[in-house]
């Protein structure tokens, strides 16, 4: 028999998902930790979405990662356009809860930020990450190129083995490309863990390094 909230660990057919809006929710444009900006063309640098649970913690990860020019969390993978926190929350727009990770290929490789990815969160939990429950908190990556395309599913084959011998389960990760797109959250939740040093993170990983990037 399924708990109460399970519905929200399936995901909702299109036809029912939330209607959504055109307009974009508001939005500043500056970055509350280094004051760059959160939407650019962001010519000459490459972008990522990582979905690893609570978007907070998860956004904290990258951008103190050096190489990483500026992140956003927001929306993505769903059907429910310009969503709001409050309706992902409903588990009726099929949305992960992601962080767009915008770097330089020149200072920080992919396969640096595939580790931090797989390293910082239990990428076999399904929909759900700890404690946080639903389809919103599910594991995603999806891919702005075919080369991280690639380069993150051959991570997802090597990070296995190790999680394999550690006596995890399946990665449930989803791996996409071309990138689905990205619907910026509220003002409110950008950098939030910057705005609320002792806020909620849910991060959580296995204990199991990855060996992307290591040499190992």
């Amino acid at each position: 028999m399924l708990g109460i909230g399970a519905f929200k660990q399936r995901m909702p057919r299109p036809q029912d998902a939330l209607p959504g809006r055109r307009e974009p929710l508001p939005l500043g444009n500056r970055h509350f930790v280094h004051g760059r900006p959160l939407r650019d063309a962001f010519a000459g640098l490459a972008q990522v979405q990582f979905g690893m649970g609570c978007f907070w913690g998860a956004e904290r990860l990258f951008w103190t990662l050096p190489g990483v020019y500026t992140t956003a969390v927001g929306y993505a993978g769903g059907y429910t356009p310009n969503a709001t926190y409050r309706e992902v929350c409903s588990g009726l727009t099929g949305h992960a809860e992601v962080v767009l990770v915008v770097y330089d290929p020149a200072q920080v490789g992919f396969d640096t930020l595939l580790r931090a990815f797989w390293e910082g969160h239990d990428p076999t939990q399904g929909m759900r990450q700890g404690n946080d429950v639903g389809t919103q908190y599910r594991s995603v990556i999806h891919c702005s190129t075919e080369a991280q395309y690639e380069a993150a599913l051959a991570s997802r084959e090597a990070y296995q083995s190790r999680l394999t011998a550690a006596g995890y389960g399946p990665i449930t990760t989803e791996i996409v490309f071309p990138a689905p797109p990205f619907y910026y959250a509220e003002e409110e939740h950008q950098q939030y863990l910057a705005k609320h040093p002792q806020g909620y993170c849910g991060l959580g990983g296995t204990g199991v390094g990855c060996p992307v990037g290591t040499g190992a």
